[in-house]
């Protein structure tokens, strides 16, 4: 989910106060012992039904075959309740194991599914453990944490070698990590963050031994494929970057207080180690600027993790490396440095060269070619050419997004590029059409404008039945963004290094709103209410009007009874005499709401085609 998205959900509920208060607590130190009261509040249980029916994840069955489908017909007192009920005394069902490919691999990574229900719960327990955990985790662990994404760690390695000049890096593989986690050591750790209420530990507990449907009760391991499961994660690994960190980056001397001359000593007269850690997810690097240091760390990296979190390492993938000699791969890349000029003191300058891994060119390779056979075979009547297209080229966006982080990207994509435009002439024959042919023959096309911006001067841009294609070919490399200092989701500073708070929208109305819910009505129909004043300013859809309390009334374009949803698309907000004038069917009525309103001709077609909706003739 996008960050400014998700901090938008928080001021819908008025819960961004709440764990703002949390983080602030958490950073000072406090521990908490009524955690629970929190969760099972209706604003972050309302929260949390928001955040999971966003997951693309929430229509994914699980062993009761529900989803989020069955959640969204329920009224909000109904959710609240069975939220509460199900933490007094948690019982979770089964989960469901599936298996997945795994990325640049042959095998499969097995998922576990929890029920749509333990979802929610597992949800509403995140949204309060994380502005808690937060201030506790190390500042270079970017993996399932807001406003730390890939790039950042990229830019992060990029930084300590070509500014830093440490040419040595410690890979380091964990093998079976996610399987393998020794669930009392977790729960121990979650303690040690200061999360002292026993009944919450107690529920965490017991959605670590939920039952794998098929396989039994697990006795170690966080379950992949839940909600809370990459926060666990975090706590397991959590210790590890702490005591990497202590041996060189956040060392604290007793005497020296300036940090640049006590590393100068530092490394003449002690047995420290030099060495600055990055990490994502369970993959993880330590950049040093030795041999010696670096085989010392890895090795104390190895024996750390066998004894404290009882954790093996891959010894296929885990070595030293000289990044002069050889690649290293992190995140779809492969990074090395090559000799680029001379310093002023006349030494040889190194530099990173970056690639995309060929797993990853092969795995973009399948895709495309998935996406272009979709292209000239549509799926169905519902998903029409454009579509497919329209699909195809937004993967195209997004790879070059990600991988343009490489800085030989472009050389990277020139022979993909040509095996893909070879594949795309013998499917569409003559409906393909190059950027060349289109100008000459003056072709009338259509183009997005993000693809035009984009890929319009490019000679490799390539049209199927009138509809531009994005070249995977035409990519430069930038460089990859740094993370800004102060940025943070729990800080009114922070955000607002993020986004803008909500000015047009009276927030005192949409809470309001969000406390009073219509009464029977189901959480997905209270729920698009909010999105809906906000989305429209807290503004009458009709006639402009700023909504007043008492004065808000939530219609359906389409009525239920005539199979119109809760849906966000079928509803909209209108002050109580635009609602009266859609559903008025005495003439006079009409003629008297529409002299009272005074609309404008386009307020008055707009009214006109809401009222056509519910099969009542334009007034």
């Amino acid at each position: 989910m996008l960050k400014k998205t998700k901090l938008r959900y928080n001021e819908y509920y008025d819960m961004q106060r709440v764990y703002d208060s949390l983080y602030s607590a958490s950073k000072n130190g406090n521990n908490f012992y009524k955690l629970l009261e929190i969760i099972g509040s209706e604003e972050n249980i309302r929260l949390a039904y928001r955040n999971l029916k966003s997951n693309k994840g929430s229509n994914t069955k699980g062993t009761d075959g529900k989803t989020i489908d069955d959640i969204k017909e329920l009224t909000d007192e109904t959710v609240i309740n069975t939220v509460r009920e199900m933490l007094a005394d948690y019982k979770p069902k089964s989960v469901r194991r599936v298996y997945i490919p795994k990325p640049g691999s042959d095998k499969k990574r097995p998922l576990g599914i929890p029920c749509i229900w333990d979802r929610l719960v597992q949800q509403c327990i995140l949204q309060v453990l994380e502005p808690i955990c937060e201030p506790k985790f190390h500042n270079h662990s970017y993996g399932f944490r807001p406003n730390r994404d890939t790039h950042h760690a990229i830019s992060r390695t990029v930084s300590m070698i070509n500014m830093y000049k440490h040419y040595y890096c410690v890979d380091v593989d964990m093998k079976g990590f996610f399987d393998n986690v020794d669930h009392g050591k977790l729960l121990k750790q979650i303690w040690t963050l200061g999360i002292r209420d026993k009944r919450l530990i107690s529920i965490i507990s017991k959605i670590l031994k939920s039952e794998i449907k098929g396989e039994g009760i697990p006795t170690k391991g966080t379950p992949q494929g839940g909600i809370i499961s990459p926060l666990l994660s975090l706590i397991v690994l959590n210790e590890l970057d702490w005591w990497i960190s202590n041996q060189w980056e956040t060392f604290k001397p007793n005497r020296m207080s300036n940090v640049a001359a006590f590393r100068t000593y530092a490394k003449k007269y002690t047995n420290l180690k030099d060495g600055f850690l990055i990490r994502y997810a369970d993959d993880f690097k330590i950049f040093t600027s030795s041999y010696p240091n670096a085989v010392k760390l890895f090795h104390a990296t190895k024996d750390w993790l066998k004894e404290r979190l009882g954790l093996d390492i891959s010894p296929e993938k885990s070595k030293v490396i000289s990044l002069k000699e050889d690649y290293s791969d992190f995140l779809g890349f492969r990074l090395k440095v090559i000799p680029r000029g001379k310093t002023k003191q006349g030494q040889t300058k190194f530099v990173v060269e970056s690639h995309v891994r060929e797993k990853s060119i092969k795995k973009i390779k399948d895709n495309l070619a998935e996406l272009t056979h979709a292209i000239q075979y549509p799926k169905n009547a519902a998903h029409s050419e454009y579509e497919e297209i329209a699909k195809y080229n937004a993967f195209v966006l997004g790879v070059h997004d990600y991988y343009s982080m490489a800085t030989k990207v472009s050389k990277d994509f020139r022979g993909l590029a040509f095996s893909v435009q070879k594949s795309q002439k013998t499917r569409f024959r003559q409906r393909l059409k190059t950027a060349a042919e289109v100008e000459k023959n003056r072709i009338p096309c259509h183009i997005a404008n993000v693809i035009k911006e984009r890929y319009g001067k490019s000679k490799q841009l390539r049209y199927v039945g009138g509809i531009a294609l994005a070249p995977i070919g035409y990519v430069k490399h930038r460089h990859p963004i740094q993370r800004k200092r102060g940025v943070n989701s729990y800080t009114a500073e922070g955000r607002a290094m993020i986004h803008k708070q909500l000015e047009a929208v009276d927030m005192e109305i949409l809470h309001y709103l969000m406390r009073n819910p219509v009464w029977n009505a189901t959480i997905e129909y209270n729920d698009n209410r909010l999105s809906l004043y906000s989305a429209q300013m807290g503004k009458c859809a009709v006639t402009g009007a700023k909504l007043m309390i008492g004065d808000i009334f939530c219609h359906h374009k389409v009525p239920r009874c005539n199979g119109g949803t809760d849906a966000y698309q079928n509803l909209i907000l209108l002050c109580g005499n635009a609602h009266r004038l859609i559903h008025a069917t005495d003439t006079d009525t009409i003629a008297r709401l529409t002299d009272s309103l005074n609309l404008t001709p386009k307020q008055k077609t707009k009214a006109d085609k809401l009222r056509s909706l519910v099969h009542v003739e334009s007034c």
